[in-house]
């Protein structure tokens, strides 16, 4: 499984992003999908995650309310809807799938595939 993220960028605090994730084989749309991100310094931290299909999703409570998990399932892909952004958003942000099935959706270990990482830089 290879993953590919994308979407970061650069914006100004209270701005938006999407990032997208798109994941390659026809098994991706059946493995849960975490992101988590990383800024300078700091160790990997849980954002978000989401089963396959959506109906179970989970969120960190520095971001719950103003990000969204969604997936295209169709299209292979995971997006990351981030509103509200502030300055400590500010990180690398990756995702990773469990093709292994003993899911715990916010620890990092569970993961067996990550994508490169997108940098999120958000500007007070």
């Amino acid at each position: 499984v290879q993953l590919q993220a994308s979407g970061g960028g650069l914006v100004q605090a209270g701005g938006s992003l999407t990032l997208s994730c798109v994941g390659s084989g026809r098994m991706f749309r059946s493995y849960p999908v975490g992101w988590f991100r990383q800024a300078p310094g700091k160790e990997r931290e849980f954002v978000v995650a989401s089963n396959w299909s959506s109906s179970k999703t989970y969120y960190s409570d520095s971001v719950k309310g103003r990000f969204t998990i969604s997936r295209d399932n169709d299209k292979n892909t995971v997006y990351l809807q981030m509103n509200s952004l502030k300055p400590e958003d500010t990180a690398v942000y990756y995702c990773a799938a469990d093709t292994v099935g003993f899911w715990r959706p916010a620890t990092a270990s569970e993961y067996d595939y990550w994508g490169q990482g997108t940098q999120v830089t958000v500007s007070s």
